[in-house]
C-alpha cells in the first residue's frame, strides 16, 4: 500500500451512482466471517459449555450487563442490534491488519456515515416505540418551546459526531500504519507493536461507538 492510494478507492459506476468497490467488498467480507462465526459457534452449543462458548458467553453477559447498567432490565431487547453492531465494527477495524490489501470498511466515511445514521434512526424508533410519538417528540419542546430548534440541532449532530469519530481515528491509524511499516526493514512482517497498537485503537474504537449508542438510546427511552 503506498502513501499516494490513502484515501483513493477503487469505484464502480452503476445506473448513476458511484460505490467505492474496495469498500464493499471488505464490507460482504466482513459479514460473510460473522455470519459464518455466528453458525459455526451456534453448532458448538452445549448443556456443558466448552472453552469457546463459554467466551462467547462471558462477552454477551458483559453486554448485557452494561445495556442493563444503562437501561434496566429493558435494555436487553436492545441487544440483539448492539452487539452487532460493535461486532461489525470491530471486525471492520480489524481487518486492516491483514497482509491483503483490504481496506476497513470503517476507513471510508460512507460506511460509518451510514453506521451513524441507521442507529440515530433507531432511537427514534426505539423512543417511540417506549413513550409513544407524542410523549417522544415533546421532549424536542423541553424544557421550553424555544429550545426546539438547538433540540433539533442536537439530534442531527449525532451522526455527524458519530460518524467522524470513527471515520477519523480508523482513518488515521491506517495511514499511520502505512508509514510505520514503510520504515521496518522487512514491510511485509509487521512488527508486534504496531499489530497491538492497531488491535487497541480497533478495539477502543468500536467500543466507544457502541457506548455512545446505548447512551442515546437510553436519552431516548428514558428522557434522562
Amino acid at each position: 500500500m503506498e502513501m499516494a492510494h490513502i484515501g483513493v478507492h477503487p469505484e464502480w459506476h452503476l445506473y448513476g451512482q458511484t460505490f467505492h468497490c474496495d469498500t464493499l467488498i471488505s464490507a460482504w467480507i466482513v459479514s460473510a466471517v460473522l455470519i459464518a462465526a455466528a453458525i459455526f459457534i451456534r453448532s458448538l452449543i452445549r448443556m456443558k459449555p466448552g472453552l469457546i462458548q463459554s467466551a462467547v458467553e462471558l462477552g454477551a453477559e458483559g453486554l448485557n450487563g452494561t445495556l442493563t447498567d444503562k437501561l434496566g432490565e429493558k435494555g436487553r431487547k436492545y441487544f440483539p442490534y448492539i452487539a452487532t453492531l460493535f461486532l461489525f465494527i470491530i471486525t471492520s477495524n480489524w481487518l486492516g491488519i491483514l497482509p491483503f490489501e483490504l481496506k476497513p470498511p470503517t476507513a471510508d466515511l460512507n460506511t460509518t456515515a451510514g453506521l451513524a445514521l441507521l442507529t440515530i434512526f433507531l432511537v427514534q424508533v426505539f423512543g417511540m416505540i417506549e413513550k409513544g410519538p407524542i410523549r417522544y417528540f415533546k421532549r424536542f419542546f423541553e424544557p421550553n418551546p424555544v429550545f426546539f430548534p438547538l433540540n433539533v440541532i442536537e439530534e442531527l449532530a449525532k451522526p455527524l459526531s458519530l460518524s467522524i469519530r470513527l471515520f477519523g481515528n480508523i482513518f488515521s491509524k491506517e495511514t499511520i500504519l502505512v508509514i510505520l511499516t514503510g520504515l521496518v526493514v522487512l514491510p511485509l512482517i509487521y512488527p508486534i507493536p504496531i499489530l497491538a497498537l492497531s488491535l487497541l485503537i480497533g478495539a477502543i474504537q468500536a467500543y466507544i461507538f457502541m457506548l455512545l449508542s446505548i447512551f442515546y438510546i437510553s436519552m431516548a427511552v428514558e428522557g434522562h
